[in-house]
């Protein structure tokens, strides 16, 4: 079984160690998001080694739709089929079922919807996230739950929430079902249960307690980042967080940027994941330590320089501003690749800078000094992109 060891605290802020049955886990953590088993942007497991990443994410829908979650396992799970040997969390698919707002309709059940691959009829509840899931052989699975759009009205989201524990009851008596069979690909795999409640502190703070209470094995801040300011999610997380189990990872979905991480890792989260370095990459939008950059802008056309001094990426350590930026202008993937393997190993890398901030007890300076460096010189590319 996996074992969570705290190992410093700082303030709220926790580092900690993850031990899972496909390696162990240093948190605070950057999962890099691989939706359909793969980083967007022509990124390898092998690249992801290079760049390091501790945990991929995939998800549960995408797969299912294509190529199927019962063609994986046959062909022995996820971790064989991408060719990737460390820890894998999969999304359940709820946040993708409740996206297609036009094409579902919820039940107790579980939800109808329709693929936006062919357009079939699916059906997905919570035994059927669990079993694809399981199908997959992930080191993590999320339980399945409603994300609900900030704002909506208190009555539908205390209904919604109640359901949601509903489900997540009906999560773990499968996920401990399919354990316990032999043919079963990851038989140690982990569930985590997702706080919801929208902006509503007292619902929100209610369900932490309720799903604290199942004893699992980790628990996910979810519905954040889908229509609140950045001031209410924080104010959401100084509620919520105290009320779930210091002693288990805590995980915040969907989130978000450097910034939104330093802000969340100061009030007790460990685990993030967010599209944005990978898709922000494949526009040519890179992070540096000093502001983002636009690398279409016309002021990089002669740039020898790297993208930023000093990173260890392999964008960085072999070529420059300018190349990259052609390659960009002439749509060869190997622009969006490079941008993607930076923007992806600044992630990683800055997880790296918080831990060792942490194991120093030194977070809070490092906290102040990495926002007044990437607040300090971002470019203002809607006025000099050409």
């Amino acid at each position: 079984m996996a074992k969570y060891t705290l190992l410093k605290t700082e303030g709220r802020a926790k580092r900690a160690r993850f031990e899972t049955v496909h390696g162990t886990i240093e948190t605070p953590v950057f999962m890099n998001v691989g939706t359909a088993g793969a980083i967007k942007g022509a990124v390898s497991s092998m690249d992801l080694k290079e760049i390091g990443c501790q945990v991929e994410l995939s998800n549960t829908y995408h797969l299912h739709v294509r190529p199927g979650d019962e063609l994986i396992r046959d062909l022995g799970g996820l971790h064989r089929f991408m060719n990737w040997d460390r820890p894998i969390l999969t999304d359940s698919g709820g946040f993708q079922v409740f996206s297609l707002a036009g094409l579902r309709k919820i039940k107790e059940e579980g939800v109808k919807f329709h693929s936006h691959v062919d357009g079939r009829l699916i059906f997905m509840g919570p035994e059927e996230s669990i079993r694809i899931q399981s199908n997959l052989g992930s080191t993590i699975a999320m339980a399945f739950d409603e994300c609900i759009e900030n704002p909506s009205p208190r009555e539908y989201v205390q209904q919604s929430v109640d359901r949601t524990t509903r489900w997540l009851v009906r999560c773990k008596a499968e996920l401990d079902r399919l354990t316990a069979l032999p043919e079963t690909v990851n038989r140690e795999q982990l569930l985590f249960g997702i706080n919801q409640g929208g902006t509503y502190d007292d619902i929100r703070i209610r369900h932490a307690e309720e799903i604290a209470a199942l004893g699992l094995d980790g628990y996910a801040v979810g519905g954040l980042a889908v229509g609140e300011t950045h001031e209410e999610m924080y104010h959401i997380l100084d509620e919520v967080v105290p009320h779930l189990p210091q002693d288990k990872p805590t995980y915040l979905m969907g989130v978000g940027t450097p910034a939104n991480i330093l802000e969340s890792v100061e009030r007790g989260i460990d685990f993030f994941d967010c599209v944005y370095p990978s898709r922000n990459g494949r526009h040519g939008h890179v992070y540096t330590n000093h502001g983002k950059l636009n690398l279409l802008n016309k002021a990089y056309e002669r740039d020898t320089a790297p993208i930023e001094e000093g990173c260890g990426c392999p964008a960085c350590r072999h070529y420059s501003r300018a190349y990259i930026r052609h390659l960009l202008k002439a749509g060869e993937m190997l622009g969006m690749r490079l941008c993607v393997l930076h923007n992806l190993y600044f992630y990683n890398t800055m997880m790296s800078e918080i831990r060792a901030a942490l194991d120093a007890g030194s977070f809070a300076s490092y906290k102040e000094k990495k926002l007044n460096g990437l607040q300090g010189g971002a470019d203002r590319t809607e006025e000099t992109e050409e």
